[in-house]
């Protein structure tokens, strides 16, 4: 019995201290570093979350004095004003998905791009360097700076996770660990490997993009049924008896009874008509 007590005993010590001195558990990426890997995938790279904030607050408050010097109405106008304040995040989801769209097409040219120069004897870095020349336009800005960064440090492993990181997008991630893996163990498939991905990628633009202009006019019906309510109360704020009746408490409690349905059926309906996304899963 002694024993069995002292080997339990012994057991928990050595599970605490594995606990303790084990590597940290994988934690969520904050909302800082959810935002500010948004922005990069935008394209944005002179903007930083604190700035982007600094902008929604900005027009936040300026659509706030110009409803209040228009309609004279606090709870009207503290509506537009919120509306207002969400637009540079709108703005930058719709960027981010023109340039997921644009790398999405882009990136099967460059892999066939990629693919001629090691078939025609050229190295990893100087077929990844080509690339920010006569590469598709979207991706040479990428590859420039990665040609910039490999002549000034020479390290390729290095030079790929800052390509990794300014790409932000998944194809990119892979075509990064698939090319950082020829070059360190080799071989002679490389030129097989880039070519077969290649044709999985433009596959799949072309389904995505059979799918994406086939619920591209119920997307928009949805939005307009969204807006419709706020553009007619717009104009009727331009009345003085339906600002006074909004300025009650039933009309507070009709605008945020309304507010509170459109923001939910919106946030619906972009989840249920949302294409699956590939993870970025290579960070």
């Amino acid at each position: 019995m002694g024993a069995l007590v002292g080997l339990t005993f012994g057991l928990g010590v050595v599970l605490l201290l594995s606990a303790m001195t084990g590597p940290p558990a994988h934690r969520p990426p904050s909302r800082r570093r959810r935002l500010e890997e948004r922005i990069a995938q935008a394209g944005l790279d002179g903007v930083s979350p604190a700035r982007l904030v600094g902008t929604c607050i900005a027009v936040g408050s300026v659509a706030l004095l110009l409803s209040l010097a228009v309609t004279r109405s606090a709870t009207i106008s503290t509506c537009f004003a919120a509306f207002a304040a969400y637009a540079p995040l709108a703005v930058l989801g719709w960027r981010r998905r023109q340039r997921q769209d644009e790398l999405r097409s882009a990136w099967p040219d460059a892999v066939d791009n990629l693919a001629s120069g090691v078939r025609a004897g050229l190295s990893l870095p100087e077929a990844l360097a080509q690339l920010g020349i006569r590469g598709p336009l979207p991706l040479r800005p990428a590859f420039g700076r990665f040609a910039e960064d490999y002549r000034a440090t020479g390290r390729f492993g290095e030079s790929l996770d800052r390509l990794k990181a300014s790409l932000a997008d998944p194809v990119g991630d892979r075509v990064v660990e698939s090319l950082r893996l020829a070059r360190e163990v080799g071989g002679s498939d490389l030129g097989r490997l880039l070519r077969t991905l290649s044709t999985f990628l433009r596959e799949d633009a072309r389904t995505r993009s059979e799918l994406e202009a086939r619920q591209s006019w119920t997307v928009n019906a949805a939005r307009l049924a969204v807006a419709a309510p706020w553009i007619l109360l717009g104009l009727l704020s331009l009345r003085p008896e339906a600002v006074r009746a909004y300025d009650s408490p039933e009309g507070l409690l009709l605008l945020a009874f309304g507010a509170g349905v459109c923001v939910v059926a919106y946030r619906l309906m972009l989840r249920i008509g949302r294409l699956p996304t590939e993870e970025r899963v290579l960070r």
